[in-house]
């Protein structure tokens, strides 16, 4: 409770008056409207809040009022909000609102008490901006709540030809460069290359603690550049698609044994004798779906094959969220880097030596590409930029979601 208010809780005209102002701000069930509109007579003319800060606020208030009536359990539409883990803060901050409306009030009732009443409302409201913030950190962070110790990075070639293929090694060397910077296992699971060294395709098990520094890769890649093929001198633009797949555990992912077809063979390709005396290659088939994987990687059977379910169970995993229509498992499918397949993301320009992320706008351009390549610091930076930046995109998509859902 307020000092201020303890301190005219004895003047039985006060009390009164503030026992009734309080029945008006039980917890009863506001309209979502309301709660967009009206929340900022708790927070009125100290704070200079921009648009984003003024709508968190907001979407703060809503949460919290879901909170208070406990109606979040039956609200699908925050299910990414753990409001039992977070239950202590918003509690905190039900206290909080609740004695900044009270100050309110006894300002607006007596002309000298105003004068304190705005001094203590200030530090309450001081109170209040650290709480969201911790409030707000934890609920970006479990927006990004589905986390695995594996993933698969698939590159394929896109237009441009040979010079596709090259591009496409070239990613797969940053991406490995990346790897080992982050001290993070790498395993090829599949390729295909070609003729002049470049690779068609290519799919990647990265393992480890860091794998989420990944997420945000998929897309459409970008390069212009003159090829070491190009006898005039012309700028070349070619692209490759990368996409990144989370390795679900068997729990996620349930697959019977009756529905697979599982086929070994001798591997093809280059490795010496070893290829053309052992049956170590392995493909899978998932009969309902039709899905068919490979992997041949290994001299070992057993290790091929346990891959090659890894692989199956990504893709299964990802059908099974794009089938998903619900609003947060899209933004889930955003946030894992499923959902810019068709989109350009990066732009790799050799002739400027510039990287430009196209998500960051002015923000997302380096010019250090050689360095950049190498999938270590440089790297990373834009890897930390693109998390801030989604996760703020993430929560605009979600108030955008409301203050729809309110008119």
């Amino acid at each position: 409770m307020s000092l201020l208010v303890r301190r005219c809780k004895f003047d039985s005209c006060w009390y009164s008056t503030l026992v009734n102002r309080l029945k008006l701000h039980e917890l009863h069930a506001w309209s979502l409207t309301n709660l967009f509109w009206t929340s900022s007579s708790f927070c009125n003319t100290y704070a200079k809040l921009n648009i984003l800060d003024d709508k968190t606020k907001k979407f703060l208030d809503y949460l919290t009022n879901e909170y208070r009536n406990k109606s979040w359990q039956s609200n699908n539409f925050i299910d990414f909000v753990d409001l039992n883990a977070s239950g202590s803060l918003f509690n905190e901050r039900v206290q909080l609102v609740e004695n900044i409306q009270n100050l309110y009030d006894l300002g607006q009732q007596d002309v000298e008490i105003k004068k304190l009443a705005e001094e203590e409302t200030i530090l309450y409201k001081e109170q209040l901006n650290e709480l969201d913030e911790r409030l707000l950190h934890m609920i970006l962070t479990n927006m990004y709540k589905d986390f695995y110790s594996n993933i698969i990075i698939e590159i394929t070639a896109g237009v441009g030809g040979q010079e596709a293929m090259l591009f496409v090694k070239d990613l797969y060397n940053m991406y490995i460069g990346y790897a080992k910077y982050l001290d993070l296992d790498h395993e090829v699971i599949d390729i295909e290359t070609t003729d002049n060294k470049g690779i068609r395709h290519i799919s990647i098990m990265i393992s480890g603690d860091q794998i989420d520094k990944f997420q945000h890769e998929g897309g459409v890649h970008r390069v212009q550049r003159v090829p070491a093929t190009e006898k005039l001198g012309r700028v070349h633009t070619s692209t490759a698609s990368v996409a990144i797949l989370p390795v679900p555990s068997e729990i996620q992912i349930m697959i019977n044994k009756n529905d697979l077809k599982i086929e070994t063979k001798r591997s093809s390709g280059a490795g010496g004798q070893h290829v053309n005396t052992t049956d170590s290659a392995v493909r899978i088939t998932h009969l309902p779906s039709g899905l068919s994987v490979t992997c041949q990687v290994h001299r070992s059977q057993g290790k091929n094959k346990k891959i090659a379910m890894d692989k199956l169970r990504s893709i299964l995993y990802e059908q099974q969220l794009n089938k998903q229509t619900s609003f947060t498992s899209k933004l889930r499918q955003k946030q894992m880097g499923m959902g810019f397949r068709n989109e350009k993301i990066r732009t790799y320009n050799y002739n400027q030596n510039r990287v430009t992320d196209h998500r960051l706008g002015q923000n997302g351009t380096f010019n250090n590409l050689i360095e950049f390549m190498q999938g270590g610091v440089a790297l990373e930076e834009l890897e930390d930029r693109l998390y801030n930046h989604m996760r703020i995109e993430t929560l605009l998509e979600v108030i955008k979601k409301l203050e729809s859902q309110s008119k």
